[in-house]
């Protein structure tokens, strides 16, 4: 799973982790929560992303995923091997769900059976889900983006609505953040840009670390390495990634830039507020290297 998707989950977990756990449960769970350990990360088996939650009388393992079909381990198999270590540690009933974030074609099963070993696990694929338990907590707003609905972009301009209302600014900075991020799995970077603003998302941390994350990835693919190509390639998957899908005209300039004005670009696009100041840079830096 991208990093990004990585980043959000966790502060969904981290912040909303009774809101989530009531929604699989199907029952208020109030206080009587605690987060454990996010990381049971012994190789070759370890989660896309999941969260580890203390009730009391039993755990609650939920992972995310987005193709399960992919991984190196199969499903089952990873979790036969968490609950084993799970109830290793804990000694108590281990409830297992995994939350599957993108439409696939593929049979995702539900059970580990080989021999006379049998272990079952609950899988929730997120778009046959009804959103309306989603849409009334705040911290599922998010999730309620993937949900089922014969109208989409109908329930993702519902969300949209309902995260700019919320009076708390960092609460809405961060759902909206994470509506947005979401919502990529599902619907064009273009029409997230109109419903979610950047001036509120860029207020969220958890926002705020995945433009870090990016700016990191393109220093160790491109500036290390000194590759043209490579820090081609991650500005415009940066770029992308906050501004949507880049006109012909903008794509043909990146691919201009000289080594030198690569590297100041990965720096500057930090401060851009819109796809109109990166627009302004790339013709400064053209109006520059011709008269040069």
């Amino acid at each position: 799973m991208a990093a990004e998707y990585d980043n959000m989950l966790k502060y969904l977990t981290e912040h909303h982790g009774a809101a989530l756990a009531s929604w699989l449960l199907g029952r208020p769970i109030g206080t009587r929560i605690r987060l454990l350990k996010n990381e049971l990360s012994l190789q070759p088996i370890r989660a896309d992303w999941l969260a580890l939650y203390d009730l009391e009388e039993e755990i609650l393992h939920v992972e995310f995923e987005t193709d399960p079909a992919k991984s190196d381990v199969p499903l089952p198999l990873r979790m036969l091997d968490y609950f084993v270590r799970l109830y290793r540690l804990y000694r108590k009933p281990v409830r297992q769900v995994v939350i599957v974030l993108h439409q696939t074609g593929v049979e995702i099963p539900d059970e580990f059976r080989v021999g006379e070993t049998y272990h079952r696990f609950r899988v929730i694929r997120i778009w046959e889900q009804d959103a309306a338990p989603l849409l009334a907590e705040e911290g599922l707003l998010p999730l309620a983006v993937l949900a089922r609905s014969d109208k989409p972009e109908k329930l993702l301009r519902e969300v949209a609505e309902r995260v700019q209302n919320i009076a708390q600014p960092d609460m809405r900075a961060d759902l909206t953040a994470a509506a947005f991020m979401l919502g990529g799995l599902r619907f064009d970077k273009k029409l997230l840009r109109s419903l979610f603003r950047e001036e509120i998302m860029i207020q969220s941390s958890s926002y705020q670390d995945v433009v870090k994350r990016s700016e990191k990835r393109g220093e160790r693919r491109g500036v290390k390495r000194g590759e043209n190509l490579g820090r081609i390639k991650w500005l415009k998957d940066s770029l992308l990634l906050r501004f949507g899908v880049l006109s012909e005209s903008i794509q043909a300039a990146l691919e201009k830039l000289n080594s030198a004005d690569q590297v100041q670009l990965i720096l500057a696009q930090l401060d851009f507020k819109s796809i109109d100041d990166l627009s302004t840079w790339l013709e400064q830096h053209q109006s520059h290297n011709g008269a040069a």
